[in-house]
């Protein structure tokens, strides 16, 4: 394997590797916020596309406001 083709799969593992290595020790709002915010942007990006929009716009848009939905809707401990 040639050094040109060995980075870009290190690159694609590491990229692959780190976001689950980050949610570790997360707690349930913060895993919430973040679960609403990959399916607010998936939602985001399928609008952009069905619309004739802009994917990333929608992606953005989607991903912020479900991030926001995820946080603010969980339950709290008291």
């Amino acid at each position: 394997m040639t050094p040109k083709t060995l980075l870009p799969r290190l690159l694609l593992a590491a990229l692959i590797a780190l976001p689950l290595a980050a949610c570790d020790g997360m707690s349930r709002t913060q895993q919430r916020a973040l679960s609403g915010g990959a399916i607010g942007a998936a939602g985001g990006a399928a609008l952009g596309a069905i619309t004739g929009g802009s994917l990333v716009t929608g992606a953005v848009l989607g991903g912020a406001g479900g991030a926001a939905v995820g946080a603010l809707t969980s339950p709290s401990r008291r």
